[in-house]
C-alpha cells in the first residue's frame, strides 16, 4: 500500500468522523417511517437541492468528467447544460407538481392509484434493479481507483470496497433521509473544494498558467463542445461519443429518467413539504450541476495540458482512463494533505450515491411491499443494512456491465428506467391507458431493446430510446384492447396545467 502522510490520514478520518456525527445527530426526533424516509416533509429546501446535486452528479463526476476533459473535449458539457435547459422545465411543469399534489412517500404509489398494484410492483422492481446496479457501479469505480492510487493488493482492494459499503450503509441506517441529505451537503462541499484545489494545482504546473491552459486546450481541440456532421442524418452523428445527438441521448435517456421517476429523487421533491420548495430544489440542483460540471471538465483539460505541454511527460499509461485525476494528485501533491482531500472527495462521490440509493430502495420496499408506516423504525433500519449488503455484491459484479462508470450507468438506466419513464408518461398523458396495456408495452420495450442489442451495434447511450418509445407506442395501442380505466383511477393522476 502506498504510504500516506499523517496529514492525509487526519483529513480522511476527520471527514469520515464528521459524516458519522451528522448521522447520529439526524436520529433526533425520528418517530416513524415518515420521518425516516421523507424527513417528516419538513426538510430545508436548499439542503435538499444540494443533496440532489450530490446524488445525481457525483456518480460520474469525480472520475468520469475529468476523464472526458483529459482524453476527449468539452462536448459532454452540452449534456450537463441540458439539465437546466431541458430537464428542469420538464420536472418543474410535469413531474414535481404531481408528486407534491399526491403527497406520495413512494413515487410508485402513483402507479398504484393510476394502474393498480401489479404495475406498482413492476415499477418498484425496475427502480430497485436500477438503483442496486447504479450503486454497485459507483462503489466499484471508487474502490478500483483507490486500488490504483494507494497501490492496494487484491485483498486490500476487497477490504476497501466492503469497508466503504459498510460505512455508507451504517450512517444511512442510523439517520435515514435526514442523514442522507445533510451528509450529502458535506459531500458536495468536499467535492467542490477538492476539484478547485486540484484545478489550481494543475494550472500552477502549466507553463503560462491560465493562458497556457487555454492555448494548449485550443491547439488540441479540448474546448470543442458541438460536434455535428453537416449531413444531419449521418450515422456518425448518432454513434460518435461526442456528438450533439449523443448529448441529447444522454440527457433524455439517462438523466431524465433518473430525475423524473427514480425514488431517491422523488423523495427530494416531497420531503420539503410544498410545491414552491420542491421546485426550488430542482432549480438549485441544476445550477450547481452546471457550475461544478464545468469545473470538473476544466480539471480534465488542465491535466491534459499539464502532461502534454512542451517538456511534459506525456499522458500516463493507466489501467483505466477514469484514474487520471487520482493519479495526478497522488503523484504531485503527496504529503501535504491534498491526497487526503482527494480521498475524501472520492469517498464523497461514492457515499453520496450509495446512501441515497440505499435509502430510496428501502423506502420502496417498505411502502410498496411491506405495508408502509406500520413497519417499525428498527425493522426499517435492519432492511437498510440488508440492502447495503446487496449493494456490495452488486459492486463486485459491476465490471460485467461496462468498461467505465458512464458506460455502466448508461446500460442500467437505459435498460430499466427507460420503460419506467414511459409508464409514468402513459399514466399522465394517455387517459385511455390501463394496466394490461402498460404491461404489454413494457414487454414490447424489453423485447425491442433485446432485439437491438442482438442484431445491431447501437451505442449504450441509445438504449433508453429502444425502451421508452416502444413502451409508449405499444402501451397506448394495447390499452385499446381492454376496458378503459375506472373514473377514480383518473382523479388527480392525469397531468394538470
Amino acid at each position: 500500500m502506498q504510504h500516506l502522510s499523517l496529514v492525509d490520514w487526519v483529513v480522511c478520518f476527520t471527514y469520515l468522523a464528521v459524516v458519522f456525527g451528522l448521522a447520529i445527530g439526524s436520529m433526533r426526533g425520528q418517530r416513524d417511517n415518515e420521518d425516516y424516509f421523507v424527513g417528516g416533509r419538513r426538510m430545508n429546501w436548499w439542503a435538499v437541492g444540494i443533496s440532489m446535486f450530490a446524488t445525481s452528479f457525483s456518480s460520474i463526476s469525480f472520475l468520469g468528467l475529468p476523464q472526458r476533459g483529459a482524453y476527449r473535449d468539452f462536448s459532454f458539457y452540452l449534456t450537463i447544460l441540458l439539465i437546466p435547459l431541458v430537464i428542469t422545465p420538464i420536472l418543474w411543469f410535469i413531474f414535481v407538481p404531481l408528486y407534491v399534489r399526491l403527497r406520495v412517500s413512494s413515487g410508485y404509489a402513483y402507479l398504484r392509484l393510476r394502474f393498480g398494484v401489479s404495475v406498482q410492483r413492476v415499477g418498484s422492481l425496475l427502480y430497485c434493479g436500477y438503483a442496486l446496479g447504479w450503486m454497485g457501479a459507483m462503489l466499484y469505480a471508487i474502490a478500483l481507483t483507490l486500488k490504483s492510487v494507494m497501490q492496494l493488493d487484491e485483498t486490500q482492494y476487497l477490504i476497501t470496497l466492503i469497508g466503504l459499503g459498510v460505512f455508507a450503509t451504517g450512517y444511512t441506517a442510523i439517520g435515514g433521509l435526514r442523514a442522507v441529505v445533510w451528509t450529502d451537503v458535506l459531500q458536495a462541499v468536499t467535492l467542490g473544494a477538492a476539484v478547485v484545489v486540484v484545478l489550481l494545482l494543475a494550472v500552477a504546473g502549466i507553463d503560462g498558467g491560465w493562458s497556457g491552459l487555454w492555448e494548449l486546450g485550443s491547439q488540441h481541440g479540448r474546448w470543442t463542445m458541438f460536434h455535428l456532421d453537416s449531413n444531419l442524418l449521418a450515422a456518425e452523428n448518432f454513434t460518435a461519443a461526442n456528438s450533439v445527438y449523443t448529448a441529447v441521448a444522454f440527457s433524455l435517456f439517462m438523466y431524465l429518467p433518473g430525475y423524473a421517476v427514480a425514488q431517491n429523487m422523488i423523495q427530494r421533491y416531497v420531503c420539503t413539504g410544498g410545491l414552491r420548495e420542491a421546485r426550488g430544489v430542482v432549480v438549485l440542483s441544476a445550477l450547481i450541476n452546471a457550475g461544478l460540471g464545468f469545473l470538473f471538465l476544466l480539471v480534465g483539460v488542465a491535466l491534459f495540458a499539464y502532461y502534454m505541454q512542451a517538456g511534459g511527460p506525456g499522458m500516463p499509461k493507466l489501467e483505466s482512463e477514469d484514474q487520471i485525476l487520482p493519479y495526478f494528485v497522488s503523484g504531485q501533491a503527496a504529503g501535504v494533505g491534498l491526497v487526503g482531500l482527494m480521498l475524501a472527495g472520492l469517498f464523497a462521490a461514492a457515499m453520496s450515491t450509495v446512501d441515497s440509493g440505499i435509502n430510496g430502495v428501502a423506502s420502496v420496499v417498505v411502502y410498496d411491499w411491506l405495508g408502509g408506516r406500520d413497519l417499525s423504525l428498527r425493522a426499517s433500519r435492519a432492511l437498510t443494512v440488508a440492502l447495503g449488503a446487496l449493494v456490495i455484491a452488486a459492486a463486485l459484479a459491476a465490471p460485467l456491465l461496462g468498461s467505465n462508470v458512464i458506460d455502466i450507468i448508461n446500460t442500467i438506466a437505459g435498460t430499466l428506467l427507460g420503460g419506467l419513464l414511459a409508464v409514468f408518461l402513459l399514466g399522465m398523458f394517455a387517459p385511455r391507458s390501463n394496466s394490461p396495456g402498460v404491461l404489454i408495452g413494457l414487454a414490447a420495450g424489453a423485447a425491442s431493446l433485446v432485439a437491438a442489442i442482438v442484431w445491431t451495434d447501437i451505442p449504450k447511450w441509445w438504449y433508453g430510446a429502444f425502451t421508452v418509445f416502444p413502451t409508449l407506442l405499444a402501451g397506448a395501442v394495447a390499452s385499446r384492447w381492454f376496458a378503459p380505466p375506472p373514473p377514480e383511477a383518473l382523479q388527480g393522476t392525469l397531468w394538470q396545467r
